[in-house]
């Protein structure tokens, strides 16, 4: 795992963006690291330049923060349950999981959409529900500037 110390030293004010399908929080989230002064990395906005899928990602994969959006992509259940259950995209938590061990969890912001099946394997990591009142940004926020970021949450009123 990462030394938070490292990685707090090594900021850049590029920020990844892990997303799947929902396209409209993606768009929010980014547009609110712009007004912050950052710059956000959307995998898909990045030329492919002949790579393969990870290949550009560990090319873009050089950030100090990562945003993760779990969101209801896709349906799914352990065989032994009849009812499927929102989840993630599998890239999703391959990628948070790739974020935890390269940064460390403090500099790892999973936000998700309620009634998405979080994965167990991280339970005790703090979660951050996308609300509707949009405070998910103000947690965001501070979360940044506990990572070592300047950054002004009046920048996003």
């Amino acid at each position: 795992m990462a030394n938070t110390t490292e990685v707090i030293e090594n900021k850049t004010n590029n920020i990844f963006i892990v997303h799947g399908h929902d396209e409209h929080t993606k768009t929010d989230l980014a547009r609110t690291i712009e007004k912050l002064g950052l710059n956000p990395i959307i995998l898909s906005e990045q030329p492919n330049r002949g790579q393969t899928i990870i290949e550009k990602f560990e090319l873009h994969s050089d950030v100090g923060f990562a945003v993760v959006l779990l969101t209801a992509d896709d349906l799914g259940k352990v065989k032994t349950e009849t009812k499927d259950k929102y989840r993630a995209r599998q890239n999703v938590i391959l990628e948070m999981g790739y974020f935890i061990g390269k940064l460390g969890r403090s500099n790892v912001f999973p936000l998700y959409e309620s009634g998405v099946e979080l994965p167990s394997d991280l339970h005790g990591v703090l979660y951050n529900p996308i609300d509707e009142g949009k405070t998910w940004k103000f947690k965001l926020v501070k979360e940044l500037i506990a990572s070592g970021y300047d950054v002004d949450a009046n920048k996003i009123l």
